[in-house]
C-alpha cells in the first residue's frame, strides 16, 4: 500500500508479476479436493433454478436447470454465452464448478450454463437407429428441439447474448459431434468428452468427411477427449483424429486430447475444464488499457501509447472506429502525432469475449504555471478528512470536515480513524522543474477525481467501473507551480490511493513514481 502522493520505488505500470501458474495449480488441486469429496451429496446441492418448456417437436414437457453466474445483477443489463449441457441430471454441478472456477481465475468469461435433463437420452443422442436400442435414432428432432425451441427460449428469457457452448459425454459426446455436422451456426464451440464414436458400426465416422469439406462456418471450435489407451480405441476417437487432420477446414479450430489414468466417468473433470479453457482462446480477464489512457498533446510533439501486456491479438484506430481483424496491430509502443479517439480490441474467436479500450486525445499549448500562493510551504499538500457513506463521491466543499493536516511522511491511508466510509480532499500546488510531457496516474477504490488549475483531468469510478483499471492523464506542462485537488472517497471493501505521475526524464522508463515531497507545497497548520 503506498502512502498517497509519496514517493515509491515501485510503478503503477510494472506492478509485481504474480506466479500464474502456481495459482492454477493450487486451484485446481483445491477444485478437485472439493469437488470428488462432494460427489455423494451432489443431488443436493444442485445450484440454480428449474426450469421447463413444452416442446411440440418432442410432444413432452422438458426440464433443465439454469445456472446464473456468480455475481449476476439484473439491474446491469449485461449478458452472457451460455453453455448447453447434456445429462445435466449428473452433470450439473460439475460444469457449474468448473466454469465458477475458471470464471473467478479470469480463464473464460462466465457463462450461464443451461442444463438439460434426460426423458430418452438413447433417443435423443443416437443419429441413427439401430436393433440393439430400441429407441435410438431421434438424434435429428432432439438438435430441432435445442434450435427452435429451447434455445430461443433461454435467449428470451435470461440474459444470453446468443454465443453457445455444447457440452456432452460418452452418448452425449457423440451427439456433440452430430451437432457441429449438422447445425455448425448453433454453437461457437462443441466440448465432446469421450464420445461413443462406435455406435452403429462407427456411423458417425462416415458422416464427418463429406460434412466437414462443406463446412461454411467460421471460428467454430471442437474438443475431443478420450482415454489413453484402450479407452481411445474401444471409442474409435483415433480414427476421427486421423478424419480431423485429413478434413477439417481453416475455418474449424479442433484439438483431441487422451488423457492418461482417467475411467470413463471420471474423463469428465479433465475434459470440462480444458474444453471450457480451449473454448475461449486469448481471453483475459481483468481487460485491456494503454497508457496514458488521454490527454493533450503539443503540435508536432508526439507521444508514445504504451501497453504492457502481449498485444499479438490487439488491433487499433485511430479514427473513432471500432477496429476489425484487418486493423494495424497495436504494439508494445505506439506513437501518436495528433488528436485522435483511440480504441483498441484484443480480438478473440468468440467476438462477446473480445475486450476494448478508448481514450481521448486533444491538440493543446502547454498550461500555464500560476505563481506561488502566500503561506505555500514545501513538505506536502494538505488534506481534510471526512466520514459518511457513499455510493459516490460527495460534494466536499458543503461538508464539514473531521480532521485536517499535510500530506508528510507521517500520513497514511492505515492512520485514518475509519478504514471505511470515509473521503479525503486533497489540495495543495505542485512545483513542476522543467517543460515538458506529465503523465498523472491514479489506481484507487471507489471513487478519485484530480485537478489540475481547476481542469477536471481524470474522473475514476472504481465502484461502478466492472473491472476498473485505473486511470492516467498526459499533459503538457511548464516550469512553475500549479493548483492541484484531488478528491477520494471509500465506501466497503480494500482501501487503496495510489497517486503517482511520470516527469520528462522517465517516459523512456515508462516509471511512475509517487510526487516528491519537495514539490509538494501545502499550508502548515
Amino acid at each position: 500500500m503506498l502512502i498517497c502522493n509519496q514517493p515509491s520505488t515501485r510503478s503503477i505500470f510494472s506492478k509485481k508479476p504474480v506466479n500464474m501458474m502456481l495459482m492454477m495449480k493450487k486451484a485446481v488441486t483445491l477444485f478437485l479436493l472439493v469437488w470428488l469429496g462432494s460427489c455423494q451429496i451432489m443431488a443436493q446441492q444442485v445450484p440454480g433454478k428449474r426450469d421447463s418448456i413444452h416442446s411440440e417437436i418432442l410432444k413432452e414437457k422438458r426440464y433443465f436447470q439454469v445456472v446464473l453466474p456468480i455475481g449476476y445483477d439484473a439491474a446491469s443489463k449485461k449478458k452472457y454465452d451460455v453453455i448447453y449441457v447434456l445429462d445435466g441430471d449428473w452433470n450439473t454441478k460439475l460444469l457449474s464448478d468448473v466454469e465458477q472456477l475458471l470464471g473467478e481465475e479470469g480463464r473464460i468469461p462466465h457463462n450461464i450454463i443451461v442444463s438439460i435433463f434426460n426423458t430418452d437420452r438413447n433417443r435423443d443422442f443416437l443419429p441413427t437407429h439401430n436393433q440393439s436400442n430400441q429407441t435410438s435414432g431421434g438424434a435429428d428432432q432432439f438438435l430441432n428441439f435445442l434450435k427452435k425451441e429451447l434455445i430461443p427460449y433461454i435467449n428470451k428469457t435470461y440474459p444470453s447474448d446468443g454465443e453457445n457452448t455444447l457440452f456432452g459425454h460418452s452418448f452425449g459426446g457423440l451427439f456433440v459431434t452430430y451437432a457441429l455436422l449438422a447445425e455448425p451456426q448453433l454453437f461457437n464451440s462443441y466440448i465432446a468428452a469421450d464420445p461413443s464414436y462406435w455406435w452403429d458400426n462407427n456411423v458417425i465416422l462416415k458422416m464427418v468427411p463429406p460434412k466437414l469439406t462443406t463446412l461454411k462456418v467460421s471460428d467454430r471450435m471442437l474438443y475431443v477427449t478420450g482415454r489413453e489407451g484402450s479407452g481411445m480405441n474401444d471409442m474409435r476417437i483415433p480414427q476421427m483424429d486421423s478424419i480431423l487432420k485429413t478434413y477439417a477446414p481453416a475455418t474449424l479450430t479442433w484439438k483431441l486430447v487422451a488423457y492418461p489414468d482417467e475411467s470413463h466417468g471420471t474423463v469428465r473433470l479433465k475434459s470440462a475444464y480444458d474444453g471450457l479453457k480451449f473454448s475461449y482462446p486469448n481471453y483475459h480477464k481483468g481487460g485491456i488499457v494503454f497508457h496514458p489512457m488521454n490527454g493533450m498533446l503539443l503540435k508536432n510533439k508526439p507521444i508514445s501509447l504504451w501497453e504492457l501486456s502481449d498485444t499479438t491479438n490487439v488491433r487499433y484506430t485511430t479514427d473513432g472506429t471500432e477496429p476489425t481483424r484487418s486493423s494495424a496491430q497495436f504494439k508494445k509502443e505506439n506513437i501518436l502525432t495528433g488528436p485522435a479517439k483511440v480504441i483498441i480490441r484484443r480480438m478473440t474467436q468468440r467476438p462477446s469475449s473480445d475486450e476494448s479500450f478508448s481514450g481521448n486525445f486533444v491538440t493543446s499549448d502547454y498550461l500555464p504555471p500560476g505563481k506561488l500562493d502566500r503561506f505555500m510551504k514545501p513538505g506536502g499538500f494538505n488534506y481534510a478528512y471526512y466520514e459518511g457513506s457513499w455510493s459516490k463521491l460527495p460534494d466536499f466543499t458543503i461538508l464539514k470536515p473531521v480532521k485536517t493536516g499535510r500530506i508528510d511522511t507521517s500520513f497514511g491511508l492505515d492512520k485514518l480513524p475509519r478504514q471505511i466510509n470515509f473521503g479525503l480532499a486533497i489540495w495543495g500546488q505542485l512545483k513542476i522543474q522543467e517543460d515538458g510531457y506529465y503523465l498523472f496516474a491514479i489506481d484507487a477504490d471507489d471513487g478519485f477525481k484530480f485537478y489540475l488549475e481547476n481542469r477536471l483531468l481524470i474522473d475514476y469510478d472504481g465502484q461502478h467501473g466492472g473491472e476498473a483499471l485505473g486511470a492516467s492523464y498526459i499533459v503538457p506542462l511548464k516550469k512553475g507551480f500549479y493548483h492541484i485537488r484531488q478528491e477520494y472517497f471509500q465506501k466497503e471493501g480494500g482501501r487503496k490511493l495510489d497517486f503517482e505521475y511520470v516527469s520528462p526524464g522517465a517516459f523512456a522508463s515508462k516509471h511512475s513514481t509517487g510526487i516528491p515531497l519537495a514539490l509538494q507545497y501545502g499550508i502548515t497548520n
